[in-house]
């Protein structure tokens, strides 16, 4: 990495103007207009429990794509009304319910987790109201007529890093992850694509760990199974808080030192890196975006969102700030009284996203197609860089 660039990575980090984000549930963003020209978009978000971080990073980015523009997309002043994810389950639906039923939303942008996203696809895609993912895609969710993720497909993370991991760790890798469907999507992608390209796993059986979900405190038990495994790496997912206790406790058995690391994006992201601190130094992670890619659209980026947020940008507030982009440029397609249906019907119609990842545009299942990078956590104050670019997946 450059220096030029490493200067301007410490400069982002350094800014800490901190923006008010209204973000409890039913809250609202944008200029609260309520007059009949007045778009209302629906945000579902972790605002309490282990993923609340993500939730904030989701909204900040959102609204930064907003502010931009006037606080408009495709012309029409937005009201943004933010509801609670929770777990993912009933209240996850009962919010769905109310952005459908008493806010009216013409679109709704979320959520972090993937069991939110496989509850809310079934209500919005019954009312024809477009979901815009900004987290990961379930690889249960079948019927994607009303569904878009500006994000990834949850399996994609592992399929990018896949082969890169099999060339360069000479010897079996032990995998391990949560145990719920984006979990499974995750690691199995990278199982699969791992094996394909004649890697060999060191888990007992060959078969990947997985933890309990949500919340699983203490990893010591799979760690020193890691530690004895022989494994000459180890792959992990984990995101939000169990992704800082699990770096954490990484640290504390002495693994970093012997057994190098890779997971996805989120194992080192945001608010989770800054609890980690010094303890995540040299985990690698592979990510769909990382704030010191070159090129003046992720520079501008980085720069307007360090002015409003502690940090520096993530994949969250990067995913949510395109959704802002797809969104400006469907409303405004989809002419002067934009229906939900309309806005759906506009956004198959866009072929081109310009992003501060890149340019990406979607596949047939609605998800992008997009270049992945290999990140390592480096600095005094550890931070997210660059290593390589891996690959383009999702076609």
């Amino acid at each position: 990495m450059s220096t030029t660039r490493r200067a301007f990575i410490s400069a982002a980090v350094a800014a800490l103007a901190a923006m008010a984000v209204t973000g409890c549930d039913g809250s609202a963003m944008g200029d609260g207009s309520t007059d009949t020209s007045t778009l209302t978009i629906g945000v579902l978000a972790p605002r309490t429990g282990p993923l609340a971080a993500i939730g904030t990073d989701m909204l900040d980015g959102l609204q930064l794509y907003i502010d931009q523009h006037g606080g408009k997309l495709g012309g029409h002043a937005v009201r943004v009304v933010v509801a609670e994810e929770g777990d993912g389950g009933a209240t996850a639906r009962a919010s769905v319910d109310r952005l459908i039923k008493q806010e009216k939303a013409s679109v709704i942008v979320g959520a972090a987790s993937a069991p939110a996203v496989a509850t809310a696809a079934g209500p919005t895609r019954d009312a024809q109201i477009p979901l815009i993912g900004v987290g990961g895609r379930p690889s249960t969710i079948t019927d994607v007529s009303y569904m878009w993720h500006t994000s990834f497909d949850s399996r994609d993370y592992g399929k990018a890093v896949a082969a890169h991991v099999a060339k360069t760790v000479p010897g079996p890798v032990w995998v391990i992850g949560p145990d719920y469907q984006g979990g499974h999507d995750q690691i199995s992608g990278f199982v699969d694509a791992f094996q394909a390209a004649g890697g060999k796993l060191a888990n007992p059986g060959g078969k990947p760990v997985f933890t309990p979900y949500p919340a699983t405190a203490n990893f010591g038990p799979w760690l020193t199974q890691a530690k004895a495994s022989g494994a000459k790496a180890v792959y992990a997912f984990y995101a939000g808080a169990p992704a800082v206790e699990f770096i954490r406790q990484y640290d504390q058995f002495g693994l970093h030192s012997t057994i190098p690391l890779y997971g996805p994006a989120f194992l080192t992201e945001g608010a989770a890196l800054q609890g980690q601190g010094a303890t995540a130094t040299g985990v690698y992670t592979v990510a769909n975006y990382s704030p010191d890619l070159p090129g003046p659209a992720n520079e501008a980026f980085v720069k307007a969102l360090t002015g409003r947020i502690k940090g520096v940008p993530n994949v969250y507030h990067l995913t949510a700030y395109d959704a802002g982009a797809l969104l400006d440029k469907a409303i405004a397609a989809a002419g002067p009284n934009p229906t939900p249906q309309a806005i759906n019907t506009a956004i198959a119609t866009i072929t081109t996203i310009d992003s501060p990842r890149g340019n990406w545009r979607f596949n047939s299942q609605h998800t992008p197609i997009q270049d992945w990078y290999l990140r390592q956590v480096t600095g005094d104050t550890p931070a997210n860089t660059m290593v390589t670019k891996l690959a383009t997946v999702g076609g």
